[in-house]
């Protein structure tokens, strides 16, 4: 039953699509400026805007893939996609973790190159694009600070944008003391800064994208410490075969067999298993628990069963 009046539903409503408005305006934003640095970096011959770029780049991918969410999230499971089409934000991030990782080791190199053989740039032009850049960033951190607070999805954009605005900052900078110094290395120098930024972000999430298509267990999950909870319970004499992995990002799940002191009826066993269940979602925001009721009947009572 649905508690909320017509208004509330409304706002509800208008809400989800303003999230996706301000998403989709700041990926045509971070496109329009990547391909202005990526031209002006070919014209001024900098790595730093061309590295910059790429940065807007895959910060454009990574706006994309959430606005994709955006509307995804709202599909329906059916009988061949029984979990929905949660994981598809998790494989595009992986696939844009890996393109990412590869033109940065690119980059790197290239820079490396200049350092060697330096090439006159053409500081001004960095300089304008750079400020470019800069206020097309900030007007997109602007259009989602408001909903970063109260969507994942969004706040994952939001830090992008932010990373970006420093990333302009630096190619800023260092437009000025190439005009004004005629200090080549500059320019190489900053690839390498900002292709290392780069590196340090997409590791975290290439990370994070390998653990949840690999259905690792999350790390802010013990499960010792869930096992020994469990079998504090008077019922309960061991819990073993114990899987926790997480669906998406938000979705957590947990599985396990459930060996009790007693040869219960299932109506009694249901209110041991709502029991684990509270435990479970209250304590460690697990939000999917799958238990299988036993007495006895598993030779392998290990809490992680090995084929």
């Amino acid at each position: 039953m649905n508690s909320k009046t017509p208004q509330q539903n409304n706002t509800d409503r208008s809400s989800n699509v303003i999230s996706g408005r301000n998403l989709l305006i700041a990926v045509i934003l971070n496109f329009t400026i990547t391909i202005a640095e990526f031209v002006g970096g070919l014209l001024s011959n900098s790595l730093a805007l061309l590295s910059d770029a790429l940065h807007n780049f895959g910060d454009g991918v990574a706006i994309l893939v959430a606005f994709i969410a955006n509307r995804i999230s709202r599909k329906e499971s059916d009988k061949r996609k029984t979990f929905g089409y949660k994981r598809i934000e998790i494989l595009v991030a992986f696939l844009n973790s890996v393109f990412l990782v590869a033109i940065c080791v690119f980059l790197i190199y290239e820079a490396f190159e200049r350092i060697r053989q330096p090439e006159s740039i053409k500081g001004l032009m960095m300089f304008l694009i750079g400020g470019i850049g800069l206020v097309v960033n900030f007007v997109a951190v602007l259009l989602l600070h408001t909903d970063s607070s109260r969507n994942m999805n969004v706040r994952a954009a939001y830090l992008h944008l932010l990373g970006d605005t420093l990333s302009s900052v630096a190619v800023i900078i260092g437009g000025i003391l190439i005009y004004f110094l005629q200090v080549w290395w500059v320019d190489p120098l900053i690839t390498i800064l900002i292709s290392l930024y780069i590196l340090k972000e997409t590791y975290r999430l290439l990370k994070e994208s390998v653990n949840i298509l690999m259905q690792s267990t999350p790390s802010n999950i013990d499960l010792e410490l869930i096992k020994n909870e469990i079998e504090f319970l008077p019922e309960v004499m061991n819990i073993h075969h114990i899987h926790a992995w997480n669906l998406s990002e938000n979705e957590l799940h947990f599985e396990g067999h459930v060996d009790l002191t007693d040869d219960l009826r299932i109506s009694n066993t249901d209110k041991i298993r709502h029991k684990i269940e509270k435990i479970l979602s209250e304590k460690y925001h697990i939000n999917h628990v799958t238990l299988q009721m036993e007495f006895g009947s598993c030779d392998n009572t290990n809490m992680i069963h090995h084929k």
